[in-house]
């Protein structure tokens, strides 16, 4: 009997090890990029980082707020892929150029995550790729 216990505890830890990996890659986000959108494992959805750069046009609004809320709106089109959508983002990594553009991306951040809201660590970068400001990953699970 001991033993069953010990090789269910056992199977039920490594389970994690063995989930599956869906690649999240949604219509409206070009291909042939050395890394996907998102990654969905055992139930948990890891969005790689996003900037504001539109996804038609390929620019990054001049206005910070506008790039803000198309960082954001990109992460809601993968969020949708996956099934899910902001009330199922749990954690917040935010990475800014300018620490002095902090509240400005709070009031545009606040708008599309309601209470109670994820966790969220926001970090002063030197450089983003291209002209961005702002770079933007999550974690979700329904």
């Amino acid at each position: 009997m001991r033993t069953t216990i010990l090789l269910l505890t056992s199977a039920l830890l490594a389970a994690p090890l063995f989930a599956d990996r869906k690649a999240i890659q949604p219509k409206e986000f070009p291909g042939g990029r050395p890394f996907s959108p998102a990654i969905l494992s055992g139930g948990t959805l890891y969005v790689a980082g996003q900037i504001g750069r539109d996804l038609k046009s390929n620019q990054v609004p001049s206005e910070f707020e506008a790039e803000v809320k198309v960082c954001l709106d990109n992460i809601g089109i993968i969020l949708k892929e996956a099934g899910m959508g902001f009330d199922d983002v749990v954690t917040v990594n935010v990475y800014l150029t300018d620490m002095d553009l902090f509240e400005r991306m709070n009031k545009v951040y606040v708008t599309y995550f309601k209470d109670p809201r994820p966790a969220r660590t926001t970090v002063g970068v030197t450089r983003l790729a291209g002209p961005a400001k702002i770079e933007i990953t999550v974690t979700a699970r329904k």
